[in-house]
């Protein structure tokens, strides 16, 4: 009888503690590629300055993942020398920044920027320049400095959670996430 209460109570906390375990691990990958994609920006920018290059990202599928890319050589492709990220099969890269609406949350909003223009997002490119800085690189032009400041978008597919990348018009990046009701 005492081993079928033990049982019982095992079966009871595993029922309530499993959803969690699985929410903080779906919101832990999220986070996680929000994060290399962070680190990803900060390693073209250092490569960028170093080299005396402009380094764009870029961001592909390939079989079902999407992937993140430093284009060092700037032909459009991944090659097998350029760092890279795979996001988790769950999480990809939003087509714009979020509306609000149909369960979406707001676009991110720089609090305390001067930016007279939009946010750029993931339809843009980010590169930077030979100085290590931020530009929207289009034409195969990097101007700099950058009109506004970036914020790239992914979203968990599983959970409908979102994750952002900021890159400020200086260069530095922090990763958000929203939580519901904002973005921290």
């Amino acid at each position: 009888m005492e081993l079928m209460v033990v049982v019982m109570l095992v079966i009871a906390i595993a029922a309530f503690s499993i959803p969690k375990v699985i929410q903080f691990w779906q919101d832990w990958q999220l986070r996680s590629a929000a994060a290399e994609v962070a680190d990803l920006t900060q390693q073209a920018r250092m490569g960028a300055a170093r080299t005396n290059a402009i380094y764009p990202i870029r961001f592909q599928m390939n079989g079902g993942l999407q992937q993140v890319y430093i284009d060092q050589n700037n032909n459009s492709a991944l090659d097998t020398t350029e760092p890279y990220i795979d996001l988790p099969q769950s999480v990809t890269g939003a087509s714009g920044a979020p509306t609000g609406s149909g369960g979406q949350p707001s676009a991110y909003t720089l609090v305390g920027d001067t930016s007279s223009g939009t946010p750029f997002d993931n339809s843009n490119v980010i590169a930077y320049s030979q100085r290590g800085l931020p530009c929207n690189y289009s034409s195969s032009v990097c101007a700099t400095p950058a009109a506004s400041y970036f914020v790239f978008y992914f979203k968990d597919s599983r959970t409908n959670d979102w994750a952002a990348v900021l890159v400020t018009k200086s260069g530095r990046s922090k990763v958000l996430m929203w939580n519901g009701g904002a973005w921290k």
